[in-house]
């Protein structure tokens, strides 16, 4: 009829449920069982909860400011027992005191660390403790009187010897302008180089991609603002 129209109703709430697909909670894409609700911002998705302990710096290259990471290194900190007889120069003691009073030197050597690591993202703390050792080695030998040097095998680790190597003649240099003599010997080096191999021994988590020690040292040792009394010095 002219005029006449027709009214369609609307589907009610009840019915649209119905034609509706039902959510699924989402499964952790790495085992595929459990489910995942928690972020992990180095993959951009979410995990579940065990995945994430024992993916953590193993098969994840977990950023440094992730929550979980953060979380999970207070915990192991808080639990840690070192065992002194596996740490590197077990035979070695160098006080607390030693590492207060040459604070330039090691700031140096932390600071060439930070440099190298931030251009280098691949770096992880196994690589920094085998380079402070196989450079403490060799100046363990020199200030005996001998001279031997086996630099690491692995690439990073290599570059990374190297890098100290220059930054350790470079501080000596300016040392020598400053002062007219090198008051930093050979010994103090070796010290130096021994208790940061310990200290990096002690902070690493033995993780295939843990960066524990490296991000103590990019937290005391930026480089605009590295001070002489950095918390550097405690090996605790």
């Amino acid at each position: 009829m002219p005029g006449s129209y027709v009214i369609i109703e609307a589907p009610s709430h009840a019915a649209g449920a119905q034609c509706r697909p039902r959510s699924h909670p989402l499964i952790c894409p790495i085992c595929n069982k459990r489910k995942a609700k928690r972020f992990c911002p180095a993959r951009g998705d979410s995990i579940c909860a065990v995945c994430c302990g024992t993916e953590r710096e193993a098969s994840i290259d977990c950023p440094s400011d992730c929550p979980h990471l953060v979380a999970s290194r207070k915990y192991d900190a808080e639990r840690r027992q070192i065992d002194w007889s596996n740490v590197p120069f077990s035979d070695a003691e160098i006080s607390q005191r030693f590492a207060e009073a040459h604070s330039p030197l090691m700031i140096a050597l932390l600071s060439c660390i930070g440099r190298y690591s931030r251009d280098h993202r691949q770096v992880v703390d196994t690589d920094v403790v085998a380079s402070l050792k196989a450079l403490a080695e060799s100046y363990r030998t020199l200030s005996s009187g001998l001279y031997y040097e086996k630099p690491p095998d692995y690439l990073y680790q290599r570059e990374l010897y190297q890098e100290l190597q220059a930054a350790l003649e470079e501080f000596q240099r300016i040392e020598t302008q400053r002062q007219g003599l090198i008051s930093t010997r050979n010994s103090d080096i070796r010290d130096a180089l021994i208790y940061l191999t310990r200290l990096g021994a002690i902070r690493s988590n033995g993780r295939p991609k843990g960066r524990a020690f490296l991000d103590l040292i990019r937290e005391v040792a930026s480089y605009e603002r590295a001070k002489a009394d950095s918390k550097i010095v405690l090996l605790s």
